[in-house]
């Protein structure tokens, strides 16, 4: 089973780039953000038409995932992250689609730093930390999936020297990721690739992506009933280079499911 996650930044502006990238990955199950779309307005029927059952929380102008699935029935368990109720951000999804639960996750960006977008940031952090201890607890397989907007190491981002006081990778983002991790959790990516420099995202400004000046800011977290099952993963980098495309590339893996 091939599963991907990719911010689309605007999944209708983007469209055609998405249904090209589906057409030719055909991956089984993927994780969209930053849909940029309020519900009414999540291109349903085109994601039909390309083979895809799905279900999203849209937003206006802002935010915004999706869970899409080939062949697959989706069985939504929540669109709410727990733990805020005043919380309106469409920032995470969560459903069972094959015996695998997949919760889908937009976090925060946090800047500018310091300030309330930070602190937001280390809240909705906590409360996924919550979540995915939960999670953890029911011993079945679970992907923790998304743009985490997080740096987790300095091989993870081009000239960290200059990133040191973005809210991407502060001392204390990383460290909140990494406390996530060390739930019990695997990084699906860079335990494929432990010493190599892997991006996921390029600025649209500068050349960012021809000067290969990136970020590895989109994850997989997998359950220890799933990681053992990895067989591959990697970027679809080349898809940053099309025409009007999202300054994030797709993310996937293949799992076993026999």
């Amino acid at each position: 089973m091939k599963i991907a996650t990719y911010n689309v930044n605007g999944v209708n502006g983007r469209l055609n780039v998405l249904l090209k990238w589906l057409e030719e990955a055909k991956p089984d199950i993927v994780c969209l953000q930053e849909l940029k779309a309020p519900q009414d307005k999540f291109p349903a029927k085109a994601i039909e038409d390309a083979g895809y059952n799905a279900i999203w929380h849209g937003q206006k102008q802002w935010n915004g995932v999706a869970i899409l699935a080939r062949n697959m029935e989706i069985e939504e368990v929540t669109r709410v992250l727990p733990g805020d109720d005043e919380d309106i951000q469409s920032r995470y999804i969560e459903a069972l689609i094959d015996g695998i639960v997949i919760a889908c996750l937009y976090l925060p960006n946090g800047n500018p730093a310091p300030g309330p977008k930070l602190e937001y940031k280390l809240r909705w952090f906590e409360r996924l930390a919550d979540r995915a201890e939960t999670l953890l607890s029911l011993k079945v397989p679970v992907i923790l999936v998304g743009d985490y907007n997080v740096m987790p190491t300095e091989l993870d981002v081009y000239k960290p020297e200059k990133w040191v006081n973005d809210a991407l990778f502060l001392p204390q983002v990383r460290k909140a990721f990494k406390d996530l991790v060390s739930q019990g959790w695997i990084d699906a990516i860079r335990t494929l690739y432990p010493n190599e420099k892997i991006y996921t995202f390029w600025d649209y400004f500068r050349k960012a992506y021809e000067r290969d000046a990136g970020l590895r800011i989109d994850h997989f977290l997998l359950s220890p009933q799933l990681a053992k099952k990895m067989l591959s993963g990697g970027v679809d980098r080349h898809v940053r280079g099309w025409e009007k495309t999202s300054d994030h590339a797709p993310v996937w893996i293949e799992i076993d499911t026999k």
